[in-house]
């Protein structure tokens, strides 16, 4: 049976604990989304992420975007920031939460049907 690829959601300070096991698992690890997190938590193993990597953030959330912005200069590898306009920490306004998970399902349809596709033709 063939390995699925994985994909990795962190909320929060989660999301440093994503990216650091994304960098430990480089071959295994096919996506990365972070949600309102601090990937800046995740230090110098952020330059070893290379797995596709996306940041959403809420737009009022000011320190964490600050933060995100600074992480995502870090990222090796594909990546990409998303700021849900008008939404804070925990996106409880109406319809932030919901534009978060399609991002992330976008996100992670991409890039493990990408793996998928790749681990088929080896």
């Amino acid at each position: 049976m063939a390995q699925l690829p994985i994909g990795y959601l962190g909320a929060s300070t989660g999301a440093a604990a994503a990216l650091v096991a994304a960098a430990e698992l480089p071959d295994l690890v096919a996506a990365v989304v972070s949600r309102g997190g601090r990937p800046d938590l995740a230090g110098t193993a952020l330059r070893r992420v290379v797995a596709p990597t996306l940041l959403i953030v809420g737009g009022e959330d000011l320190r964490v975007l600050e933060l995100n912005w600074i992480a995502l200069a870090e990222l090796r590898g594909p990546k990409k920031l998303e700021i849900i306009p008008g939404a804070t920490h925990l996106f409880e306004e109406k319809g932030a939460l919901e534009s978060v998970a399609q991002f992330a399902k976008n996100w992670f349809l991409l890039y493990l049907f990408r793996a998928n596709q790749r681990a088929r033709t080896a």
